[in-house]
C-alpha cells in the first residue's frame, strides 16, 4: 500500500510491508497454521492496533517480524520488509543490527523480560553496548534520559534499582525506556497494558502516544482490549484463528464493523451499566468486616524501614446471593484484602464476621473446619494450578484432604466440570493442554467443591480476552444464581464492576473511600480518587453499540 502525502502530493510508502505471510505450527497443534495468508502495511508515523484473542496469531505475527519465532514455528510462505530490507532472507547477524534500531518491541510482562539479577540502568546500557552506540559516558547520561523521558521518578536513583523492586506500571515504563535506547523507527508493543490497573493503564497509553508524536515513530499496538484500540489507534487489523478477518480506520471498525467476529467481540465489550441490579429483598450478611487493619514493614539495609497500611479500617459486607466489588489501583490493598478475607494471611486489627463468628482471631487448626466455605478463585490460574497434576487431582485433593472419598469427589468434580462448561474429558487432562479461559474455568470448579459460601475473585477475568471474559462473567452470574453463593469481586475493570456488582468499594491507600450501588459510583462519584478512575477508563468517550 502507497498513500498520498496530502502537502505535496508525493507517494509515502510503507516503513513496515507484510505479503502473504504464513507460518506453519506443528503438526500436532489443532490447526495446521498459527498465521494463514495475511498482508498489512504500517505507514510512517501511524498506530497500527492488532486485536484479536488468544491464539488468533497478533503475537506470532509480531515475533515473526522481529525474527522472534520458536525452532518449532516456522514461515513457510509470503515476505516482510521493514525499512527495504527483507526480514525473512537477512542473515542472522543483520537481524540482531536490525532489532533495536529499525525495529524495537515491548513484549507484554515486563517481569519476566527484565533480567532480575541486573540492575535497570544497566539493562539499558547493555542494549547500547551491544550496538557499539556511543561512550560509557554518553551511554550512562541517555539512561538518564530515557527513565526521565518514560515519566519514572528520581532517575538517578531509579538506575540503580532491580526490577523486583518496581512496580508493574514502573517496569513497563523501563521496558519502553530499554525499546527507546537506539531510536527504533518501528514499536512494537505486545499487550504492554494488559492487566494494568486503569488508571496505570492510561499512563502507558499517553506515554506511548505522546512519544510517538514526537518522535514521528510508526507504532504496531497488540491488543485484545477494544477501549484501547478506541483511545489510540489509526487502523485497525482484526485476526481470527491466525486470518486477517478485517482492517480498516479504527473509526469506522469501532462503529460499524463489517466481520461478524469483530461485530462478536464488540457486543462482548463491557459497557458502564446505568442502574443496578435488581434486589427484591435484603438477605442476610454472610460476610463482613469491621475496623480490618494489615500493615507491612518495607525497607530496610540500604534504605530506612517504614510501615505501609495494605488494609487501613475496612469496613464492607457482602450479603448472600449477591457481589460485592472491590475496585482501585494496584497497592490500593484490593487483594491484601481478599487474602485476609480467606485467611491466606492474619490481621493486625478489626474483626472478620463469617457466618455470624469472627473468623480473624482463629488459629490455623481452628479455622481448618471453616476453610471450605470462603474459596478464592485466583488472577493468574495458569501460576494456581500444579502443573505435574492431572485436572482430576487438582479438584479432588482438597475434599480428599477433608476426609471425602474419592468415588465422592471425583463424582462431584465431573459434576462441577460440567457446570463450569467443560467436559469429563478435562479430568484426565493437565492444565497446560487448556487455554486461559478454560483454566480459569477450572479454578472456579476448584472453588465449588467444597460448596462455599463465599467465592473471593481477585482479577480473576483481568487478563483474559473479552470474548473469554465475557463467557467467565456469565459462568459466575448462573453459578451464583444456581448455588446461592455470595462473591467478593476485585477488579481495576470499572465497567465490569458497574455491570455485575450490587455494592461497590473503591479502596485508595488502603482505605475504602467510596462505597455504595454502582449507579452511586459511577455516576456521582463523590470522592476525588473515585472521578480520577472513571476519567482513565480508556476509550471512555466511545461505548460499544448494544
Amino acid at each position: 500500500m502507497t498513500e498520498q502525502n496530502p502537502a505535496d502530493g508525493a507517494a509515502i510508502s510503507p516503513i513496515l510491508s507484510v505479503k502473504g505471510l504464513t507460518v506453519d505450527l506443528p503438526r500436532t497443534m489443532e490447526r495446521r497454521h498459527a498465521v494463514n495468508n495475511i498482508s498489512f502495511d504500517l505507514m510512517p508515523g501511524e498506530i497500527l492496533c492488532i486485536i484479536g484473542e488468544s491464539g488468533s496469531g497478533k503475537s506470532v505475527t509480531a515475533n515473526a517480524i522481529m525474527g522472534l519465532l520458536p525452532p518449532a514455528i516456522r514461515v513457510s510462505a509470503g515476505s516482510i520488509t521493514l525499512n527495504g530490507v527483507d526480514m525473512l532472507n537477512a542473515d542472522p547477524q543483520k537481524l540482531r543490527s536490525l532489532r533495536g534500531r529499525a525495529a524495537s518491541m515491548v513484549f507484554q510482562d515486563p517481569l519476566s523480560s527484565l533480567n532480575p539479577v541486573m540492575t535497570i540502568g544497566d539493562q539499558i546500557v547493555e542494549v547500547m553496548t551491544a550496538h557499539k552506540v556511543g561512550t560509557p559516558q554518553s551511554r550512562s547520561e541517555k539512561v538518564i534520559d530515557l527513565l526521565h523521558e518514560v515519566g519514572l521518578p528520581e532517575p538517578e536513583v531509579m538506575v540503580r534499582q532491580y526490577p523486583f523492586r518496581l512496580s508493574g506500571g514502573q517496569r513497563q515504563r523501563v521496558m519502553i525506556a530499554m525499546a527507546l535506547a537506539l531510536d527504533p523507527d518501528v514499536l512494537i508493543a505486545d499487550e504492554p497494558t494488559t492487566a494494568l490497573d486503569v488508571t496505570t493503564q492510561a499512563q502507558i497509553l499517553e506515554l506511548i502516544r505522546r512519544i510517538q508524536r514526537r518522535k514521528n515513530m510508526s507504532v504496531m499496538f497488540i491488543t485484545h482490549d477494544f477501549g484501547v484500540v478506541a483511545e489510540i489507534a489509526d487502523r485497525v487489523i482484526v485476526m481470527e484463528k491466525g486470518h486477517l478477518v478485517e482492517q480498516g480506520p479504527a473509526s469506522k471498525v469501532l462503529t460499524t464493523p463489517g466481520h461478524s467476529y469483530t461485530q462478536r467481540l464488540i457486543a462482548a465489550v463491557p459497557r458502564m451499566s446505568e442502574g443496578d441490579r435488581a434486589k427484591p429483598d435484603e438477605p442476610p450478611i454472610v460476610l463482613e468486616t469491621r475496623g480490618l487493619m494489615k500493615t507491612f514493614r518495607i525497607g530496610g539495609l540500604l534504605r530506612p524501614s517504614r510501615t505501609v497500611h495494605a488494609v487501613n479500617d475496612v469496613n464492607i459486607s457482602v450479603r448472600k446471593g449477591q457481589t460485592l466489588g472491590i475496585v482501585g489501583e494496584s497497592g490500593s490493598g484490593k487483594s491484601s484484602l481478599g487474602r485476609l478475607l480467606v485467611k491466606l494471611m492474619n490481621s493486625d486489627e478489626g474483626q472478620i464476621i463469617f457466618n455470624g463468628q469472627d473468623i480473624a482471631r482463629l488459629r490455623e487448626d481452628e479455622f481448618r473446619t471453616m476453610r471450605p466455605f470462603i474459596q478464592m478463585v485466583f488472577q493468574d490460574p495458569f501460576a494456581s494450578l500444579n502443573p505435574r497434576h492431572t485436572i482430576g487431582r487438582i479438584l479432588t485433593s482438597g475434599p480428599m484432604a477433608h476426609d471425602i472419598p474419592l468415588f465422592e469427589a471425583r463424582a462431584k468434580a465431573l459434576r462441577f466440570l460440567e457446570l463450569v462448561g467443560l467436559d469429563h474429558g478435562a479430568y484426565d487432562r493437565y492444565p497446560h493442554e487448556f487455554s486461559g479461559g478454560q483454566r480459569q474455568r477450572v479454578g472456579i470448579a476448584r472453588a465449588l467443591m467444597f460448596d462455599p459460601l463465599v467465592l473471593i475473585a481477585d482479577e480473576a477475568v483481568s487478563a483474559l480476552d473479552v470474548s473469554i471474559q465475557a463467557q467467565v462473567l456469565q459462568l459466575l452470574g448462573k453459578i451464583q444464581k444456581e448455588l446461592n453463593v455470595a462473591i467478593v469481586f476485585i477488579t481495576h475493570d470499572l465497567r465490569i464492576a458497574s455491570q455485575i456488582c450490587d455494592d461497590v468499594a473503591v479502596m485508595h491507600r488502603g482505605r475504602v473511600v467510596e462505597y455504595g450501588p454502582p449507579s452511586q459510583i459511577f455516576r456521582a462519584p463523590t470522592h476525588d480518587y473515585t472521578r480520577q478512575l472513571i476519567s482513565a477508563i480508556p476509550g471512555k468517550e466511545w461505548e460499544p453499540a448494544a
